[in-house]
């Protein structure tokens, strides 16, 4: 499979924001640009992340910082309800586990 990249000019002009602002991203982490020959791209993968990020900033003016906070955090959150799924089915799990011991031993005992 092909990967997909769109070079960072072109994502700015898209959104009429300047290139130093993808620039500082990227020295900051919050985005990762790929060069090849001497021309700055962005994957295809970030593009939505970056989009969100470009909403912080210019429309509701949250400063880098507040978009590391917020993006460290929404981050956390994820992890916490991915755990929270895992644990939600193997709990499930065990109380099918503990329905069947039940019928067994119903049936075991209206058997005897």
């Amino acid at each position: 499979m092909r990967e997909t990249y769109i070079a960072a000019t072109e994502f700015c002009a898209r959104h009429n924001i300047e290139i130093s602002f993808i620039t500082s991203l990227e020295e900051t982490g919050l985005i990762k640009i790929t060069t090849f020959e001497e021309i700055s791209y962005i994957h295809e993968s970030h593009l939505q992340e970056l989009e969100r990020i470009v909403r912080f900033y210019y429309d509701l003016g949250i400063n880098l910082e507040g978009i590391e906070s917020i993006t460290h955090l929404l981050q956390r959150i994820n992890q916490l309800q991915d755990e929270n799924r895992v644990l939600r089915n193997r709990l499930r799990f065990y109380e099918s586990l503990e329905n069947t011991d039940n019928y067994f031993n119903l049936l075991r005992d209206s058997l005897q």
